[in-house]
């Protein structure tokens, strides 16, 4: 179970991007922001996942909602991520796993026996007062961007 959860306040954080950029959570007061955690560029679920937010990153954006990706690769590899699949959404670096701590989605996993540190797939929605309204674990990528664009919609209304 992720450390933040609904009703918590989102812990702020400032991210340098692919682009070069700071993403700075406080930035985006006034806004819903999904914050979505995935473990590395280029692996087959997290390409899905990123695409399917960059597909609906239009619809994001009329709810009043931005969408960052979070992931330890630097801004190097994720700049190449976003060319190879033509990414639109913002894609940040966490290279020392800070931002994954503060948000509890660093923890050990398991893969053949072997115990190692690694991002557990979450998404946190944001509100515009800085609260988490939502939070996604252990993410299944098929439909979840449009979960989360469905949830943004209700909260809108």
């Amino acid at each position: 179970m992720s450390a933040i959860q609904p009703g918590n306040p989102a812990p702020d954080f400032t991210l340098e991007t692919d682009a070069g950029q700071t993403f700075r959570l406080a930035d985006h007061r006034g806004s819903f922001v999904v914050v979505y955690f995935y473990p590395k560029d280029d692996t087959p679920a997290c390409t899905t996942e990123a695409a399917s937010f960059s597909a609906l990153e239009g619809k994001f954006e009329a709810a009043g909602c931005k969408v960052v990706g979070i992931s330890p690769d630097t801004p190097e590899s994720h700049k190449k991520f976003r060319k190879k699949h033509d990414l639109t959404v913002a894609l940040a670096s966490d290279p020392d796993h800070a931002v994954a701590q503060a948000y509890g989605v660093w923890v050990e996993k398991s893969m053949y026996g072997r115990k190692y540190m690694g991002i557990e797939r979450t998404t946190f929605l944001i509100a515009p007062d800085g609260r988490v309204l939502r939070v996604w674990e252990k993410v299944k990528v098929a439909g979840h961007a449009e979960e989360v664009l469905a949830a943004i919609e209700s909260e809108g209304r």
